[in-house]
């Protein structure tokens, strides 16, 4: 596997397997406190000052995050939401939604969610992981759940939730080239996110802070195996 740069910029995310992808990912979902992974690098007092920001009680939800192996890179299928919802109308996002009482638990409710949305049914996906829990503006803790997908999915979207589902390659969207800053007001705070437009689609909010997420657990496993891959050198006697 090739090392990338600083910046996270070469095809990683083409050259790694699936075995590379589960090491990377956590195997359970992440504490309740961790749950601000998109704020990662900031200091503990903007931490503090942007949950102080949020709703005391957060509603528990989860997002499906399908990786497709395609023969020359991995994907992610994402949804345009339908522009008729009373929220979140249009948005670019993972299928998802609150878990409910009769979920086992949050990778029942990401596969239920998927299902209803994108008629992605739970004998096509395979477990790969979790990513950190997000904990989001609009008052979810969100649980994001890492899946692989199988070449050329068969879909059925809900047309009342979804209007479009469409890929990108991980590549693309690892790319800092193809990052744009969005200056964002979170309570008393003015914090710098992260878009990634492709085509006539914006990516960003959670969704993109999602995917920041597994971009930087991707490249920090990517150079780890990388580096362990690489010839030591000999040693002078």
């Amino acid at each position: 596997m090739r090392a990338v740069s600083a910046d996270g910029r070469g095809a990683l995310a083409a050259r790694m397997t699936r075995a590379d992808i589960r090491r990377a990912l956590l195997a359970a979902p992440s504490a309740p406190g961790d749950d601000m992974a998109w704020l990662r690098g900031t200091t503990g007092d903007v931490e503090a000052r942007v949950r102080a920001a949020m709703p005391e009680r957060c509603v528990h939800a989860a997002v499906l995050v399908p990786l497709i192996e395609r023969a020359s890179a991995w994907t992610v299928l994402l949804t345009r939401r339908s522009a008729a919802l009373k929220d979140h109308a249009g948005q670019i996002s993972f299928p998802g939604g609150r878990i409910e009482a009769a979920d086992t638990d949050v990778r029942a409710a990401a596969w239920r969610e998927a299902e209803e949305e994108i008629g992605l049914a739970g004998d096509a996906l395979e477990f790969a992981g979790y990513l950190p829990d997000h904990l989001i503006l609009t008052g979810f803790r969100v649980t994001p759940v890492v899946a692989f997908v199988g070449a050329d999915p068969v879909l059925a979207l809900d047309a009342d939730e979804v209007d479009e589902a469409f890929e990108v390659p991980l590549d693309f969207l690892f790319d800092g080239a193809n990052h744009r800053t969005r200056v964002r007001r979170v309570g008393d705070l003015t914090l710098e996110m992260i878009d990634v437009p492709y085509g006539v689609h914006n990516i960003w909010g959670a969704t993109a802070a999602m995917l920041m997420s597994l971009r930087g657990m991707l490249i920090a496993a990517g150079a780890d195996l990388a580096a362990r891959s690489e010839p030591r050198p000999a040693e002078s006697r």
